[in-house]
């Protein structure tokens, strides 16, 4: 049998298991230090009560022949969908129809997922730094050519730094698909409505498909910034929209999301003609995906109830207060970090001279405390490093602590 040479030739490492193999050998060398994990992006606050309730509600009536349901449809229940078109999109000006939204397990797993509609020499483009998924989950379908020192030899990449304010710089070049997350991660950032459009128009003007990430748009503190890039105009006829309940209602280990996909988006048939990029994506999930348990889109449904709504915003802004706190810290130690405002990450530059993985050793050996080195994020990402306001408020005073101590030694 022959395997997948595009998945057997990618960097050995996925950024986050790399990183956990470092963490792991620290531990076994100096055991009972207590580490504070400030590195990967998942919560800690327990579900909000009414969530809870309308999960266990729904998974306790599993047992009864009237509350018992079988495979979910596709593309999720319609009192989901309709929540979501509700509280998402038309309190944000935004007008879908129920056949557009897609519920699913994730949006990792739906970008992930979505460069199966693409044609196999498809160009894509990625800002830089980048969430490794768009990166990896192309690579594997062979579409990003040869890895060499470093650089993927087809992928377009767009340098998002703090010489630019982290908006992405389009390019010259050609390209058929770019991912953008908004808010940002790794960096923290978020776009303005002026700054998206400039995107859109681009991306109309050249026929290029937008996977816009909007996983983390609850943590968008000023009003005024869009949620959703269908708040620009044109932007259903050139962008997929990708969201999840994980960060804006601790879904992580429950696991449901949303995919966005307007019936007026299509692509380029080889042979002439175009194809409706709604129907392929129902079409592959009909074939590929068997739907979110009904007690998770009860769940996910509750989260829109005024209650869920409530105790949710108090979660977030749990969040946002860890972000100010570590703010503080690091501007305290003389550094100008980035994000936090709008997103759960802080981004930061190195102490001069540092690479990010030396930046990991040193704040790992020095202040027990397990952060993401940006190299881990792109060529842009050198010299940089993020931190994740997602832990407890106690495990982030002390951790805020420990990295201002640690900086302020150096």
């Amino acid at each position: 049998m022959q395997v997948n040479e595009h998945i057997a030739r990618m960097p050995a490492a996925y950024l986050f298991s790399d990183i956990a193999r470092r963490v792991g050998e620290y531990e076994a060398k100096h055991p009972g230090e207590r580490l504070i994990r400030m590195g990967i992006g998942d919560v800690t606050r327990p579900l909000a009560p009414s969530v809870a309730r309308a999960f266990a509600s729904a998974a306790a009536g599993m047992a009864e022949p009237e509350g018992f349901f079988g495979y979910a449809p596709d593309s999720g229940y319609p009192f989901l969908i309709e929540a979501i078109i509700k509280n998402d999109y038309e309190a944000r000006g935004v007008s879908l129809s129920p056949d557009e939204v897609f519920i699913s397990d994730g949006a990792k797993s739906d970008t992930g997922a979505l460069q199966e509609l693409f044609a196999a020499d498809a160009r894509i483009a990625v800002t830089d730094p980048v969430y490794p998924v768009y990166v990896d989950s192309n690579a594997m379908a062979g579409r990003l050519g040869e890895y060499r020192d470093g650089k993927w030899s087809r992928l377009v990449t767009l340098p998002c730094t703090h010489g630019n304010g982290f908006v992405p710089q389009l390019p010259e070049g050609g390209a058929d698909v770019l991912y953008l997350c908004c808010p940002n991660n790794p960096t923290g950032t978020v776009l303005s409505h002026a700054q998206l459009k400039k995107i859109v128009d681009w991306a109309r003007e050249r026929e290029v498909l937008i996977i816009f990430d909007a996983a983390y748009k609850a943590f968008i503190a000023d009003p005024a910034l869009p949620r959703s890039i269908y708040e620009v105009e044109g932007a259903k006829e050139t962008a997929v929209e990708c969201c999840s309940f994980s960060k804006t209602a601790g879904f992580t280990g429950v696991r449901c999301a949303y995919t966005v996909i307007p019936r007026q988006l299509s692509g380029k048939l080889p042979g002439g003609g175009t194809a409706s990029l709604n129907a392929l994506w129902r079409r592959r999930q009909g074939s590929r995906f068997n739907g979110v348990s009904y007690p998770v889109q009860r769940a996910a449904q509750a989260v829109y109830t005024p209650e869920g709504q409530r105790e949710n915003r108090e979660i977030i802004d749990y969040y946002r207060e860890n972000a100010r706190i570590l703010l503080d810290a690091l501007r305290g130690a003389g550094r100008e970090p980035v994000g936090g405002l709008h997103a759960p990450y802080i981004w930061m530059k190195t102490p001069e001279g540092m690479s990010g993985w030396a930046f990991f050793d040193y704040l790992l050996s020095r202040a027990q405390v397990v952060g993401t080195p940006g190299e881990g994020f792109g060529e842009c990402g050198a010299g940089c490093f993020r931190l994740t306001a997602f832990g407890s408020r106690e495990n982030t005073t002390e951790a805020a602590g420990r990295v201002r101590d640690a900086l302020m030694g150096l």
